[in-house]
Order: C-alpha cells, then sequence, then structure tokens
C-alpha cells in the first residue's frame, strides 16, 4: 500500500467532513460509512488515523476546544481592559460558542459519554481555569475591579458552573429555570464585584432548553 505523504491533509478531511455531517445529520444519525463516502477514503485510511466514530467526535470536539482556547487567549492578553471586562468578554464569547449549531448537533454523545465528561472536567480544571480565566481575576484584583480572596477557587468554581450547571443542555430545563439560575449566577458574581450575564445571552440559553 502507498504511503500517505500528508497524513495531515488527510485528518483534517476526515475531521472536516465529520463535523459537516454531524452538523447536518446529528452524530447518532452519522455512521461511520457516511464519513467514508463523503471523504471517498478507503476504510483502511479512515481506521489508520480513528479507531472509531467515537475518536472522531473526540478530535472534532477538541480542535473546537483549541479554537476556544486560542480566542481566552487573546482575551486574556488584550490591552486596555480592567480584568473585570476581560472576565465578561471571556465568559460571553466562549458561551456564544457553545451555542453554536455545530456543537449542538454533537452534544446528545458528548452528555451521554463518560469519557468525554470526564475530559471536559480535567480541561477545565487542568488548563481553562490556570492558564485563562485565573490571570485575569489576579489582573482585576490588581486594578480594583475583582475582589475575592481566593481567585484559584473561584477560577474554578466559575468554569463548572457556566459550563456544565449553568448550560441548558446538560439536562432538561424550562426557559423559566434557566432564567432563574441566571439570576442566581448573576448575584453570586456580584459580591466578587462583576457581572458576566446580559439580557440577549441569557435568552440565547433559554432558547436552547432540552424541556
Amino acid at each position: 500500500m502507498a504511503r500517505n505523504k500528508h497524513p495531515e491533509q488527510t485528518v483534517q478531511l476526515i475531521l472536516d467532513t465529520a463535523s459537516a455531517l454531524f452538523f447536518q445529520k446529528g452524530y447518532d444519525k452519522t455512521t461511520l460509512q457516511d464519513i467514508i463516502d463523503a471523504t471517498k477514503l478507503s476504510k483502511g485510511a479512515i481506521y489508520h488515523h480513528f479507531a472509531s466514530k467515537e475518536a472522531i467526535i473526540i478530535a472534532v470536539v477538541d480542535r473546537v476546544g483549541e479554537a476556544q482556547s486560542a480566542m481566552l487567549a487573546e482575551v486574556r492578553d488584550r490591552k486596555g481592559l480592567t480584568g473585570a471586562e476581560k472576565l465578561r468578554e471571556m465568559f460571553r464569547t466562549s458561551l456564544r460558542m457553545s451555542f453554536q449549531g455545530k456543537i449542538l448537533h454533537m452534544l446528545p454523545f458528548i452528555i451521554e459519554n463518560p469519557k468525554f465528561m470526564t475530559l471536559q472536567m480535567q480541561s477545565i480544571l487542568g488548563k481553562a481555569a490556570p492558564d485563562y480565566v485565573l490571570p485575569v481575576l489576579r489582573e482585576g484584583i490588581a486594578d480594583g475591579s475583582i475582589q475575592a480572596e481566593h481567585p484559584e477557587e473561584l477560577s474554578e468554581v466559575l468554569l463548572i458552573l457556566a459550563n456544565l450547571w449553568l448550560h441548558p443542555i446538560f439536562r432538561p430545563s424550562t426557559p423559566e429555570q434557566v432564567r432563574t439560575r441566571c439570576a442566581f449566577f448573576s448575584q453570586f458574581t456580584r459580591q466578587y464585584g462583576f457581572e458576566l450575564l446580559d439580557d440577549d445571552l441569557i435568552e440565547a440559553m433559554a432558547g436552547f432548553c432540552r424541556s
């Protein structure tokens, strides 16, 4: 068999194609054969890079996470904003990204897969909180826009609440329940001198209820 001289391009093709199919049909209704047919690659070529459809979607979600990390880094390093302003921009942009249709079509798999949820917690506690949110919290404490005695713990709690507890797609909710949780979240953050949610973002969350 001829050696693949451009494995990175092949992986990119597989992930781009799978992303489009997951968006169009949803994860559950997309088969590995669909991906093979759309890429015009052999089954062996697919399996050379990915052991299963599950491995493909995890790689797709990882790629979304890389884009989100780049966004967080850009906001963290942006000049001319207070720590509280950076934190607000981080959370609003991140939550809006999570409402994109491509991600939502993958969520039934993500929610029900304990492996992914474990990876999500590891990502929050091992990278997102210490590398992006914590430096901004410390910057806000230094410039007076944030009042917090335990920034490390606060960085973790904020991300866990926003990404898992607050997000309406992780459990059946009515729009009113979502709005109530958002009100509590705003009350919680207000004691530290900042608010992260606005009316448009709250209504976007309520619009994705799975009740």
